[in-house]
């Protein structure tokens, strides 16, 4: 099937609606509608006609229908993760131009910004007041994850979000696609788009509000045949008795490093299953995908051409694409890319030789190395000696403060409760025996407490402190 280029979402929802009928779904936590019935109905009561619309929703599932709604009409849309902080509404506003605010919160809810009217965004949805006109392209302006202070604002068009989206086969059966992201950052909406793009279903999680376990059995209710998610996030599965309840076509992990534990581990609970683990981040887009079932990612793919170049300058990979962001926006003095279009990434990648064949690992961010006596240490690459024991399913390695060295390594460790028992100080031994034996002794954790969990962020990240 070739997927023909649209110009709004709506536009590719009419494309489909005469081929796959009322069959394809839009799912939440309490609602579900038939996406084709998205043509002649609106969850909004107002005009965002030529608006910068600032989209402040608590339920996920009324944002999916908002993008529905806007796209090609609104000039612009900024899409406002339900974690952002509220003292940070204001700042966005101001550097997207905002004009309106599409939320189903009460004005009471998003101080500081009294000046800008309010549209609701509410379900039922409604019939539409009128058959839209799509005339522009709507900018998408998502905001950046994993800092501090006032999240950046990115600018993307659809054109280069879909475009790492390839075409159903011929013949093939309509994906029902599932995240455990939430759509409003770059990983989530990655997948939003291709259950809206791709012929098929998609079935949105309920964040903080559902169980593991309670996503897991409605997905599988749901028949969900793809499911995409951090790391962090499939680790939770494999430590849930319900990972038996879906049994998928296929699985994608992104947004954290895959390491070999838990690709491993995935591929002993999923052994019909095609897994990929895929590089992207908000700024440089899609990059890659790899389908090897190894981590990392084969040499050859830095330096070659095609419609994702890659480099590695100073062990940071750097990427140029039609996928990349067009900008910051509100940021004049802040270059996304440089001279020549390439966007540094921030993640360190290292050259090793796997099996004879010369492979990058990706060994963590640029900034968040831990500097123990004046060595550097990326905490990934310790998490990932301590993830390859059997009994470990998370890990976290932080630095603490050390009146000598600057900060020592500390490791925090889950356990698989499943496995076979075996007294905590043995296993802690074991763990420390493997980071002696793979790691340079400064990298060894001097600390390594065991507990019974890891925060993950909204973003389904490990919870990490600055380093």
């Amino acid at each position: 099937m070739k997927r023909p280029d649209s110009r709004s979402l709506r536009e590719a929802l009419a494309r489909e609606a005469s081929a796959a009928g009322q069959s394809r779904m839009l799912h939440g936590l309490a609602h579900g509608v038939a996406l084709p019935d998205l043509l002649d109905l609106s969850c909004l009561n107002g005009d965002v006609g030529g608006q910068r619309v600032l989209l402040v929703t608590e339920d996920q599932f009324l944002a999916g229908l908002a993008l529905i709604a806007v796209d090609g009409l609104a000039e612009a849309v900024v899409l406002c993760p339900p974690d952002l902080a509220a003292e940070h509404l204001p700042v966005i506003a101001e550097r997207a131009g905002a004009t309106c605010i599409l939320t189903d919160r009460p004005r009471s809810a998003l101080p500081g910004l009294d000046a800008l009217p309010l549209i609701d965004c509410a379900w039922p949805p409604v019939p539409a007041a009128r058959e839209p006109e799509f005339e522009r392209a709507t900018e998408w302006l998502l905001l950046t994850s994993g800092t501090t202070g006032v999240p950046k604002l990115v600018r993307h068009d659809l054109a280069g979000l879909t475009a790492a989206i390839r075409p159903r086969p011929e013949g093939e059966a309509p994906p029902v696609w599932a995240t455990f992201y939430d759509i409003r950052r770059y990983g989530g909406l990655q997948i939003f788009l291709r259950g809206i793009l791709g012929g098929g279903s998609l079935i949105l999680s309920g964040g903080s509000a559902e169980a593991v376990s309670d996503h897991l059995a409605r997905l599988g209710r749901h028949g969900v045949t793809h499911v995409s998610g951090t790391p962090s996030h499939w680790r939770r599965v494999l430590m849930s008795p319900a990972r038996g309840l879906i049994d998928p076509d296929y699985l994608r992990l992104s947004g954290e490093i895959a390491d070999q534990a838990v690709l491993d581990g995935l591929r002993d609970a999923y052994p019909r299953t095609s897994i990929g683990h895929a590089y992207a981040s908000t700024e440089a887009g899609v990059g890659f995908e790899v389908t090897d079932g190894l981590e990392g990612f084969p040499k050859d793919f830095v330096g070659r051409p095609g419609a994702v170049e890659m480099r590695v300058v100073d062990g940071s990979l750097r990427i140029r694409s039609r996928r990349t962001a067009s900008g910051y926006v509100g940021s004049d003095d802040l270059a996304l890319a440089d001279a020549e279009g390439f966007v540094d990434t921030g993640d360190m990648v290292e050259e090793r030789v796997v099996d004879g064949a010369a492979r990058y690992h990706f060994v963590g961010r640029r900034g968040g190395i831990i500097n123990v006596g004046g060595l550097k240490v990326h905490p990934e690459e310790i998490e990932a000696v301590i993830n390859r024991h059997a009994r470990v399913r998370m890990s976290l390695v932080e630095g603490r403060r050390n009146p000598i060295t600057g900060a020592i390594v500390q490791a925090s460790v889950v356990l698989d409760e499943a496995a076979d028992p075996a007294p905590p100080e043995e296993i802690r031994k074991e763990i420390l025996a493997a980071c002696r034996a793979e790691l340079s002794p400064h990298k060894v954790p001097a600390l390594l407490r065991i507990v019974p969990r890891l925060d993950v962020t909204a973003a389904g990240k490990l919870a990490r402190r600055p380093a």
